[in-house]
């Protein structure tokens, strides 16, 4: 299984959704240096694998409705992260009372436990049965894809939203295998599980400190890029666009990309329908971009309109956003930390 890690820099959920917000690439003649595994590793490990075996003996239905319950109980006993959900959720819901933003983030966290248990089981789908339990919104815009890769590759625009692993998961079984833009967990062992589990949908991962290059290497390959954009990024790497009202530094190279390559960006997410085991995948039209003499003033504004999309879909599904993670944590100049206590 899975289980959520969702300490601040981590992207993942232990097992589950790990966060994708850059890259190194885990592709074939790529070699990566991970740190040798310590006893602290080897037993959140021995944890890990075990609470994933009981997950994935029980049958799905079951396997999410503890894993949901577990999550639940496990936001109200974890004050840290409850407490930066709900400075999140002040700041995206102003309009909306303690008790609704408490409601929201409690519900995420049941969402979260949900995607780790279909995580555990996720061996289970293969090409000739997930559409019985992923369907495609917009079958148009999915059946653009093969008519645009030849030419040249996409960016898919996403976040930490839904089941954001079998979201990349289900694209290579449904013919379109991706390359995914992530952060590595801080665990190597989890960390190693969790990419040979992508691998065998086809998924390559480009890790956040080669992402650049990666991505651009993927892109000329007319490759199928899924890249997260709802991640703080530092002052250095970032650029501040508006995120529900507030200026939210934002991985910049994404805009430049862009600027430079003219790849076309699509929006897509993965929706889950109720409390069950179904989900669409919503794909958006292309994002435009505007060319522009200042091409840096170019990727930002495009920055800026992707950015947009990704707060829309999350205030039409608030349950759906990982709400733990300090996203405005990096502010201008002379603005105090959103976090401080």
């Amino acid at each position: 299984m899975v289980t959520p890690d969702v300490r601040e820099g981590s992207a993942a959920p232990t097992a589950a959704p790990p966060r994708s917000d850059a890259a190194t690439a885990s592709t074939p003649g790529t070699t990566n240096v991970e740190p040798a595994p310590n006893l602290r590793h080897r037993i959140e490990y021995a944890a890990f694998r075990a609470v994933h075996g009981l997950l994935a003996a029980l049958p799905l239905g079951l396997a999410m409705r503890l894993a949901a319950g577990v999550a639940a109980v496990a936001i109200h006993l974890d004050r840290r992260h409850r407490r930066i959900g709900l400075v999140n959720l002040a700041i995206a819901f102003p309009e909306k009372s303690e008790r609704e933003r408490l409601r929201i983030l409690v519900a995420s966290y049941r969402n979260l436990g949900r995607a780790i248990a279909e995580i555990a089981q996720i061996d289970r789908l293969t090409s000739a049965n997930v559409r019985e339990r992923i369907a495609i919104a917009d079958e148009s815009l999915w059946r653009q894809l093969p008519t645009v890769l030849p030419q040249q590759g996409v960016l898919v625009l996403t976040g930490h939203f839904g089941n954001w692993e079998l979201f990349a998961y289900a694209h290579g079984l449904l013919g379109h295998p991706v390359h995914l833009v992530r952060q590595t967990i801080k665990n190597p062992l989890i960390d190693a599980f969790i990419d040979r589990m992508r691998r065998r949908a086809g998924t390559h991962t480009l890790r956040k400190h080669a992402a650049a290059r990666g991505v651009l290497r993927a892109i000329a390959e007319h490759a199928l890029v899924v890249l997260p954009l709802d991640q703080n990024a530092s002052r250095r790497t970032g650029a501040f666009v508006d995120f529900f009202g507030k200026p939210a530094s934002t991985n910049a190279g994404f805009g430049r990309v862009v600027a430079r390559t003219g790849v076309p960006v699509y929006p897509a997410f993965l929706v889950r329908e109720g409390t069950s085991a179904r989900h669409r995948i919503v794909i958006l039209p292309r994002v435009p971009f505007a060319s522009m003499a200042d091409r840096d003033q170019a990727a930002r504004e495009f920055t800026q309109r992707c950015t947009g999309v990704l707060e829309a879909m999350i205030r039409d599904h608030p349950d759906h956003w990982l709400w733990t993670h300090k996203r405005w944590r990096t502010r201008p100049a002379g603005e105090p930390d959103v976090y401080e206590r």
